[in-house]
């Protein structure tokens, strides 16, 4: 029936390049960035002797490598309403076989990460197909998705993002409903959001909130407040009752000095026995949540991997409190320093019966240097002074580092 539904309301969209060529404009851009960078104690411990150290997972915990991302974007613009836009990925870690070794000639991690049509037709804007799309920050997704997305008069979206397909044999499909609109007062942006997704086995997810923004010249502040409800059928009738509240805010103190800070609560799972499921997230939904904090707890600059015990950018069961400043020493450089603690809003049980929520209290630090125009270097350090939640059996003997 989904199925269905989804082919009565869209049947063909179709693009044809039928202007002249000399009549097609055509925009070239890109990204590029190399990483040489060293991690260690990512796990908690050094100690391969310990009954709980898998090597399967934890076998990156002390990385130092060289890796380069380089994304190319074409555009074709037909005319002022219409555009095929285009964005490809290449991967290379230095000395790996997609292309690191010598001769290069690589073949793998070649990504097509974008490609849908932006057409306007009159005051609504249509993108069709592979894109980007950020909803609430990255607390709920901040990824790719194929589907549509509409938004009227500049202020009012409606998404629709294809989860997952089960082929022509017209399966139970996933699929994930979104509408939003930004209502703007003053100084304030208050932008409700609501998101619905229809999953298989007759389970679904929802997520209803708001985010604000308000903007004071030097000062400016934004929350993110959402609730997520659900039922999950496969899991014996489970509810989902989870909560998520954020905000943060920046001062410019100066024209160079400007302090920022952040806090957050995202609930976990309180009772596992209870027949309700609080942890934010974690079971069903569509994929793509993304939300970057600390560099070696919330993924950061280098996002390979996160300390042992914390979410990554995968947000949930977590408190997290931050505060910084940035200093811009000249024109081209700049400072920027960081103190995060984090813990688990709910015990986890590790392995061998412990019960630990305290992560650490994290030091960051970068320095960032513009070399020429379009081309910045950052020099990035961080240490995690780790709790016993930051490991792998509940008993934290080394700190995670990294440069």
């Amino acid at each position: 029936m989904k199925k269905m539904l989804v082919a009565a309301l869209v049947a063909i969209v179709g693009l044809a390049f039928t202007a002249p060529a000399f009549a097609i404009e055509h925009e070239f851009g890109g990204y590029w960035r190399t990483r040489m960078f060293t991690q260690g104690n990512f796990n908690g411990t050094s100690d391969k002797s310990d009954a709980n150290y898998n090597p399967k997972v934890n076998s990156r915990s002390n990385v130092s490598l060289i890796d380069t991302r380089t994304r190319l974007f074409y555009t074709a613009v037909l005319n002022d309403n219409l555009k095929f836009v285009n964005k490809f990925e290449f991967n290379t870690i230095w000395g790996d076989d997609n292309g690191g070794k010598i001769s290069a000639d690589g073949t793998g991690h070649i990504r097509v990460k974008n490609s849908y049509v932006d057409a306007n037709l009159g005051m609504v804007n249509a993108k069709i197909g592979q894109q980007g799309l950020v909803l609430a920050r990255g607390f709920i997704f901040d990824d790719d998705y194929s589907g549509i997305n509409l938004t009227v008069a500049d202020n009012t979206s409606l998404v629709y993002m294809k989860i997952d397909e089960q082929g022509q044999n017209m399966g139970d499909d996933a699929q994930a409903y979104v509408i939003a609109h930004a209502f703007k007062a003053g100084d304030f942006t208050i932008t409700p959001l609501a998101l619905y997704a229809d999953l298989a086995d007759s389970n679904y997810t929802y997520m209803i909130g708001t985010d604000v923004d308000a903007n004071f010249g030097a000062l400016s502040l934004w929350g993110s407040f959402y609730y997520q409800g659900g039922v999950y059928n496969d899991l014996a009738d489970i509810d989902h009752k989870a909560y998520l509240l954020a905000a943060g805010g920046n001062f410019a103190v100066s024209d160079t000095v400007g302090i920022h800070g952040q806090a957050f609560y995202i609930s976990g799972d309180d009772d596992t026995n209870d027949g309700d499921y609080e942890a934010w997230y974690n079971i069903g939904g569509p994929e793509g949540q993304s939300y970057y904090w600390s560099e070696i707890m919330g993924y950061g600059i280098f996002d390979n991997q996160a300390s042992a015990g914390a979410p990554g950018d995968k947000v949930s069961n977590i408190i997290a409190f931050n505060l910084g400043s940035t200093v811009n020493l000249s024109e081209k450089l700049s400072v920027t320093g960081d103190v995060w603690y984090a813990m688990r809003a709910e015990d986890v049980v590790y392995p061998n019966n412990r019960q630990e929520d305290k992560l650490g209290t994290e030091l960051d630090l970068k320095v960032t240097y513009q070399l020429i125009d379009n081309l910045t270097l950052d020099v990035v350090g961080a240490y995690l002074f780790a709790d016993d939640a930051t490991s792998l059996n509940g008993d934290n003997d080394k700190d995670p580092y990294e440069f």
